[in-house]
């Protein structure tokens, strides 16, 4: 719940400090003093949107601080651990706005984006505004408020996770028809290119090997001449020759090496010259055998290689990378087969998708259709408290598969009927301003029950009430405030007379500087301000007489 307030500079307000208890706490003020003040510090402690404006004229910064008591609220208490900002127990949120309208927020003592501060906020507090009967015209509104009361946080989570999925596999799948005409003429091309390379079959390595025999066959004649005058000069040649020059040369060292043991390395080394000079000879007489004049095969070298470089120039790749290259069509094809196949599987997980979203919905249509029910009677019964004794109220729920959406299927209206006879119609059609301020103020109460935050502000949810059901209004928000935090903003003494706390608002003005204060009545107080309520600002006996009583109920 919220212990503490603290504002500075803020609007007119120069400098509060607020200390705050358990119960129905109620707000009163001059018309003008600034009443709703605490709530605008309030909302900006919790993430809400900090101008220029707020900060009080003439200084520097606003500073508002807000201190929750979280130790009943394991879902705050979490969420602080798991973001390292917790504090035994205790939160503080603290916001600071300068008169350039820059903006800071702080979570016990430690700075935090807003986005942050507005996420535990949520689970902190909730405001129902003096407005809020105006959007209870909306379907949005009208379905978030059964949502709230049903508390099905599980199945509207399902709902929502079945649709993103479903609406992911859909644009997946628009995308990929849309490519397709695309993949259909890209698949026709590369049909015809790999067969034409398939057809000629080059495999990976053979063009340098084409290459390299259509050059040594091109240049036979010559290398059968030149191979046959070196086996000549090496070890053919009848009168001289490399290999005889050779075995002379080592006779004559061998001869002299056995008078001089310095001639021994040259001798092994003329030994191992003569061994590799034979092995050469003998080499190059292989070769020289081995050539052979073949223009067939010549022929069928010189088309292959002249069909490789025509290919190649086709495809604009080198010679030697077409093989590779008839590679990747080749695997570019099979994955656009594996696309179509794809597609056939997506269209099913599609499908799949979309059942799942749709059951995920009426699931989540019957839990409304079920809360609906209950919710209907109690409205009801509190319509009946508030002066309206012969209203009916019913929700609406019409489940429609073909309307999917992240929130379910469900076409939701508030019908209501408020005279004898009269068929129950929409809200909106029906109901006078009157008559739904009330509709919507026993919706929120309800409603409010629900809520899964420890503190509850009504700001002048009243409006439009007075009178008996203006006790009635009061006697609903005090049994609202025995099991939850309740301030309520209000100028009916009827209201304010059931709060277990009462604060009074007050304006102030000293030369040109205006200020607002904000200060809790004792017993006394909280008599002559309830009957300031009743009569205005003459207060008798008779309005003394009245409030005492509305303090005394």
């Amino acid at each position: 719940m919220l212990s503490q307030l603290t504002v500075s500079n803020f609007a007119i307000v120069k400098f509060l400090e607020l200390e705050f208890h358990s119960g129905m706490t109620t707000i009163t003020g001059e018309t003008g003093a600034g009443k709703s003040i605490a709530i605008d510090a309030l909302g900006l402690c919790l993430g809400g949107r900090g101008e220029a404006a707020m900060v009080r004229p003439g200084a520097a910064r606003a500073e508002l601080s807000a201190c929750f008591d979280i130790s009943a609220i394991p879902e705050a208490c979490r969420w602080l651990r798991e973001n390292e900002l917790d504090d035994d127990q205790q939160c503080i949120l603290r916001r600071s706005i300068s008169s350039e309208g820059r903006s800071k927020a702080w979570i016990n003592g430690q700075p935090v984006p807003l986005a942050q501060l507005k996420t535990l906020g949520q689970m902190l507090l909730t405001i129902h505004g003096q407005h809020a009967h105006q959007g209870l015209l909306q379907s949005q509104t009208q379905q978030s408020l059964l949502d709230q009361y049903a508390a099905h946080h599980s199945l509207l989570e399902a709902c929502s996770t079945a649709y993103r999925r479903w609406k992911h596999l859909d644009n997946e799948l628009v995308r990929l028809k849309e490519a397709q005409e695309q993949r259909q003429a890209r698949r026709q091309l590369l049909e015809y290119q790999v067969q034409e390379l398939d057809e000629f079959g080059l495999e990976p390595g053979e063009f340098e090997g084409i290459e390299a025999e259509h050059k040594r066959l091109a240049n036979c004649t010559t290398l059968m001449e030149q191979s046959q005058r070196a086996c000549y000069l090496l070890s053919d040649g009848e009168e001289v020759n490399a290999l005889g020059l050779l075995q002379q040369a080592l006779g004559e060292v061998e001869a002299q090496a056995s008078d001089d043991s310095a001639l021994e390395p040259a001798v092994a080394l003329l030994h191992e010259g003569m061994i590799q000079l034979q092995e050469g000879a003998a080499e190059l007489e292989r070769y020289h055998q081995s050539l052979e004049m073949d223009p067939e095969r010549f022929h069928e070298l010189e088309e292959r290689l002249s069909r490789t470089m025509t290919l190649a120039r086709k495809h604009q790749v080198k010679a030697v990378d077409l093989a590779e290259f008839h590679n990747e069509l080749a695997q570019e094809l099979s994955a656009i087969g594996a696309g179509e196949e794809r597609l056939e599987q997506l269209e099913l997980e599609r499908d799949q998708a979309r059942d799942s979203c749709a059951q995920a919905a009426q699931r989540l249509s019957k839990s409304r259709q079920r809360y609906a029910k209950e919710l209907n009677k109690q409205i009801t019964a509190n319509l009946k408290e508030l002066a309206l004794p012969h209203a009916k109220f019913q929700i609406e729920v019409h489940f429609d598969e073909q309307s999917l959406s992240p929130s379910g299927s469900d076409r939701l209206q508030f019908l209501v009927s408020t005279n004898p006879g009269q068929p129950l119609q929409p809200l909106g059609k029906v109901a006078s301003g009157g008559e739904l301020s009330r509709i919507s103020l026993a919706i929120q109460v309800i409603t409010a029950r629900k809520v899964a935050t420890p503190t509850l502000i009504f700001d002048e949810v009243d409006v439009g009430i007075s009178g008996p059901t203006a006790a009635v209004v009061g006697r609903m928000l005090r049994q609202l405030g025995e099991s939850t935090q309740v301030f309520c903003v209000t100028h009916l003494p009827q209201v304010a007379g059931n709060g277990h706390n009462h604060m009074f608002v007050s304006k102030s003005t000293r030369g040109k500087a205006t200020e607002t204060l904000m200060v809790p009545l004792a017993q006394e107080q909280r008599l002559d301000e309830l009957a300031r309520l009743l009569g205005g600002d003459s207060i008798t006996d008779a309005t003394l007489a009245n409030a005492r009583e509305l303090l005394a109920d």
